[in-house]
Formats: structure tokens, C-alpha cells, sequence
């Protein structure tokens, strides 16, 4: 079965209920995290060994000192095979896989995607929706309150990598109520200064133009997943919205030197360009988790288009 890192991020107990688990993905931290919490959750529940072995190839299955249950964490995928699970079924050990992604494992994440004894746990960088469910709930448990400026800042601004992300909001709890400002946590917190969202507010600009900025700005798999995300929030922005009036008023308040560039593009579209746009955003989301290799290309093709859809 497949279970989204998120869940687990936000409902820590909510997956301590399978034998196996497999976390993948290419966001190592996140990864690293995932691991935790489940080591943690299990270690709550009752006395744990914590063993590791390289593959399932070098389990031999032991009973725990003074009757504790033993933890295998397994860091490869060699020998994992249907016939190999239903062999492990019987032990009262829990196993937890770890493997980056990669042609290789593809049917083993297939395996483990349908298997009722199992978790399938995928681990990217965070987009943006993901940023706002763990600062939402990092609030919540924290009893803390911020400003909408300073929400939307730490949305947008800080890092995709979980490991980042966490130890920034960790420096909040720093902080007094008082000194919850913009400028002040500005000031304690690492964010992202490179200016990469700045390429979708220059969209209007003449297409050699896009380009030399994409080139200069986006040089990695991960920054085109930053952009593709920062975009698409723009974007689902004018399709969720029915009026210019509720479009004007769900713009992050950081960004009112922007505001009047982000109306003006509202404004060029209507319902049949909408739909195009949501199909672009569909369409792309897809090609970049299938073809990571040429998310490069996806990602300049993708803004191009969103120029000639609102332009049109």
C-alpha cells in the first residue's frame, strides 16, 4: 500500500501498523526523517533492538534480548522478491527498506505498492502545498500565531528540503510574540535569496529574454521543481479564482510590489484559457516525475507555454 510522506509528517502513529516498509524517492533527508519517526513511534509502543544490515540477503531472523522486538533496517534493495516477503511474514520482526529511486526498484515499489503487509513511502522535495500543511500543523502544536505577511513568506522563502524546512521553524520558537516580524525573521532564518521565482514575473518578456533568466537561474533538478511548484501556485491562483476582486485578495501580501504585474496577467484570461492552463499544469507534473533526466527542458518548455497560453 502506498502512504504519503506527509501523513506521516503530520499523523506520526498513523503508520505503525505494517511488517514491511520500503521509503524511496530522491529527497535524502526527508528519507532520513521518515525513518525516525517510524523508529521513534515503534520505540513508544513497546522494547525495540535496532539492527542493520546491508540487504535482505543477510537477515537471520534472531529472537530480541529480554524478549524485544528488533527493528531490521535493510539499506538496499538486492533480493526483495514476493517470495521473499512471504518468507519474512512469519517473523515478529518489522523491516524498514531504504533505496533512493531508480530504474532498479521499479518493480519492487510495484511489490510493495499492492501489498497489504507493506508501506510504500515516497520522498520528494516539498512543494508548496506540503509547506503549507507542516507549517499549519507546526502552529497548531505549537500554539504559535503569525502574521499572514510573514506566513506566505515562510511558504514561499524557505527551503524545499525537509531538513531545512524543519530547523527554520525550530528557530521560531526563538522568537517572542513580539518580535513574530518579517524583518526580524528575516534576519535569524536561512531562505532561499536566489531569485528564482522572479523568473515567472517575467513572463510578459520577449522569449530570448525567459530563457537567458531560466539558464542563469535553473541549473539542477531541484530548481526546476522550486520553479514548476511556485508557478503552479500562481497559476491554480487564476483558475481557482471566479473574480478579479478574490483574485486581488488571495495574493501574498510580501508580494504587493508584484500585485499589479500578477492582476494584469488574471486579466488575459478567461474560462477556455483556464482549462488549457490546468491541462499544461497536469501534463508537466506528470513528465517531471517520469522523466527527472529532462526536467531541464520540461521546465523551460513549461514556462513557454505559459506565456503563449496567457498571451494568446
Amino acid at each position: 500500500m502506498k502512504i504519503s510522506s506527509l501523513n506521516i509528517l503530520i499523523n506520526q502513529k498513523s503508520a505503525l501498523n505494517k511488517k514491511f516498509y520500503f521509503i524511496s524517492g530522491n529527497e535524502k533527508t526527508l528519507m532520513e526523517k521518515i525513518k525516525t519517526i517510524l523508529l521513534e513511534g515503534f520505540k513508544e509502543k513497546e522494547n525495540v533492538q535496532i539492527k542493520n544490515i546491508d540487504t535482505i540477503i543477510d537477515f537471520v531472523d534472531e529472537i530480541g534480548l529480554f524478549g524485544d522486538k528488533n527493528i531490521y533496517i535493510v539499506n538496499g534493495y538486492r533480493g526483495i522478491s514476493s517470495e521473499t516477503l512471504d518468507n519474512l511474514r512469519s517473523s515478529e520482526s518489522n523491516f524498514i527498506f531504504l533505496q533512493e529511486n531508480s530504474q532498479k526498484i521499479k518493480k519492487i515499489k510495484s511489490l510493495f505498492s499492492v501489498d497489504k503487509d507493506c508501506y510504500l513511502i515516497d520522498c520528494y522535495e516539498l512543494d508548496r502545498d506540503s509547506k503549507i500543511k507542516i507549517l499549519n500543523e507546526f502552529l497548531k502544536v505549537n500554539k504559535l500565531e503569525i502574521s499572514q505577511e510573514v506566513y506566505w513568506f515562510l511558504v514561499d522563502k524557505l527551503e524545499s528540503k525537509y531538513i531545512f524546512f524543519e530547523k527554520n521553524l525550530i528557530k521560531l520558537l526563538e522568537l517572542d510574540k513580539q518580535e513574530m516580524t518579517l524583518d526580524k525573521i528575516k534576519k535569524i532564518l536561512i531562505v532561499d535569496e536566489s531569485g528564482k521565482e522572479r523568473i515567472f514575473f517575467n513572463l510578459l518578456k520577449k522569449n530570448k529574454e525567459i530563457i537567458g533568466l531560466y539558464k542563469d537561474k535553473i541549473v539542477n533538478n531541484s530548481d526546476v521543481n522550486e520553479l514548476y511548484y511556485y508557478s503552479k501556485f500562481f497559476c491554480q491562483l487564476i483558475i481557482d479564482c471566479n473574480s478579479e476582486d478574490e483574485y486581488n485578495k488571495k495574493i501574498p501580501l510580501y508580494l504587493f510590489k508584484e500585485k499589479n504585474y500578477l492582476i494584469n496577467i488574471y486579466r488575459k484570461y478567461n474560462s477556455k484559457k483556464k482549462k488549457m492552463l490546468l491541462r499544461l499544469l497536469s501534463s508537466t507534473e506528470i513528465i517531471l516525475r517520469k522523466e527527472s533526466q529532462l526536467s531541464l527542458v520540461v521546465g523551460l518548455r513549461f514556462l513557454l507555454n505559459i506565456k503563449k497560453i496567457t498571451t494568446s
